[in-house]
């Protein structure tokens, strides 16, 4: 399942710099902002995995065998025929094309026998329907998988067991449902990693760097490591109702043939992600919450990444929630944890990613003060990663704050040109042309050149 987060991978408050948004209502376009097409990403294959074999050995056994609340999963679980995706309901624009490119990887990056269809039977369905819909049954999820159902009402009168994946042996109908009124990279995403769990892996672990099957919603398209525990799922030396000590057993061999690069040291000593870590992050990110609670959630997180000795993934992880939801209420705390986070990212090359969203917030805050040099440098940064990670609306954001930064210092010309690209990828990455406006002005705000003009 895909979360419903607050706080917005590229959320900027303003009134935590002191800035506040213009006034008047967001309608139609100016025609100094008439968008442009929408741009949309190349289609590539992930970069290859680059931790050790034996350290994702036991990233796929915490995976395949675990839900996200902590039940075991008694065998591994897959579809063994060939496998059908059919789409229904009132599909966005976009959808179609990401499905496609999608499915193209999975056949080319996994080996797996997967294909779109318009007609006929579908082991697997993906319904598009009202977010309004499905969260009325469904609250906290963006998007989410159901097994043993073939449609929206299918799953409303399915009983609890028939949803039940610890009582599935093999896997052969399964439906996604998607909300039709959110952003085209919404869409991608949930298609991305909704898919991935109808096909493999059910579980989420916020140590992974390199995943979709992290709940920090970091990665948005399916990574390299995600095509090989993919891949491994579907081996021929693996099949449905194998428990786990006899998985264990052939992963090394299985690992050794597909990934032969991963055959070297590195692995680390087990971790585990306490509960009360999950359960703090869940509680700061999730809706329905005081604002209040949900920052004392995340100054939780943090204190147990700190006790712990984290310097990974998800110590930043948990210093960029705090310093999300202190957006607003103390902006110094959200200064200090922004850096806190970009410290950590940046001591890690695996986290590089990560320290893009870091480098988005800190360049926010370099801007309202002024700083526009230190403004370019960290988009100049950032921009690549977001683009590589095919996250338009982090890089969207990233070119309107460059934009900014760029008319402090006289280069207007410049600016504009970037600014006409940050629309392009912005009109992928929000949900609308009245958001996209919304968010080029409220950037703008942070701006000390348009906080002089609306004195």
């Amino acid at each position: 399942m895909r979360h419903l987060l607050t706080a917005c991978l590229a959320a900027l408050v303003l009134s935590a710099c002191g800035a506040a948004p213009p006034s008047g209502r967001v309608g139609a376009v100016p025609a100094m902002f008439d968008l442009p097409p929408m741009r949309r990403f190349p289609a590539s294959a992930g970069r290859p995995p680059e931790r050790s074999n034996a350290e994702m050995a036991r990233d796929f056994m915490d995976l395949s065998f675990s839900l996200e609340s902590g039940r075991a999963l008694p065998v591994l679980t897959r579809f063994e025929e060939p496998i059908r995706v059919r789409m229904t309901g009132a599909a966005p624009p976009t959808a179609a094309e990401d499905l496609g490119r999608l499915l193209a990887r999975l056949r080319n990056e996994a080996g797996i026998d997967i294909a779109a269809t318009a007609r006929g039977p579908a082991q697997i369905t993906v319904e598009f329907l009202p977010r309004r819909v499905m969260q009325r049954l469904v609250p906290r999820a963006a998007c989410f998988v159901a097994p043993r159902v073939g449609s929206w009402d299918g799953y409303r009168r399915a009983r609890r067991a028939e949803l039940d994946w610890t009582t599935l042996t093999h896997r052969d109908v399964a439906a996604i449902f998607i909300p039709n009124d959110t952003a085209p990279q919404e869409v991608r995403d949930c298609l991305h990693e909704e898919l991935a769990q109808a096909l493999g892996p059910l579980n989420d672990l916020y140590r992974l760097p390199d995943s979709v099957f992290n709940d920090d919603n970091i990665h948005t398209v399916l990574t390299g490591f995600d095509m090989l525990m993919l891949r491994a799922t579907y081996a021929p030396e693996l099949g449905s109702g194998m428990a786990a000590p006899e998985v264990a057993a052939r992963l090394p061999g299985l690992l050794a043939r597909l990934n032969p690069a991963g055959e070297r040291g590195g692995d680390y000593p087990p971790d585990p992600t306490p509960r009360a870590f999950s359960e703090a992050i869940e509680t700061a990110l999730g809706p329905g919450t005081f604002a209040a609670r949900r920052r004392a959630a995340a100054r939780e997180a943090v204190d147990i990444a700190e006790a712990r000795g984290w310097r990974d993934t998800r110590a930043g992880f948990a210093w960029l929630a705090l310093g999300r939801l202190s957006l607003g209420h103390d902006a110094e705390t959200a200064r200090i944890a922004f850096h806190k986070a970009a410290a950590i990212y940046e001591s890690r090359p695996e986290l590089a990613l990560q320290s893009a969203h870091a480098d988005m917030q800190l360049a926010a805050f370099a801007l309202s003060d002024g700083r526009a040099e230190e403004v370019i440098l960290r988009t100049n940064r950032a921009s690549p990663l977001a683009a590589e990670a095919e996250n338009a609306a982090l890089l969207a954001s990233l070119l309107m704050v460059k934009a900014e930064a760029l008319d402090l210092i006289g280069r207007a010309s410049e600016a504009r040109q970037v600014r006409l690209d940050s629309l392009g990828w912005a009109r992928y990455g929000f949900a609308s042309d009245a958001e996209v406006l919304l968010r080029l002005m409220n950037i703008a705000a942070l701006s000390p050149a348009m906080r002089t003009r609306q004195k």
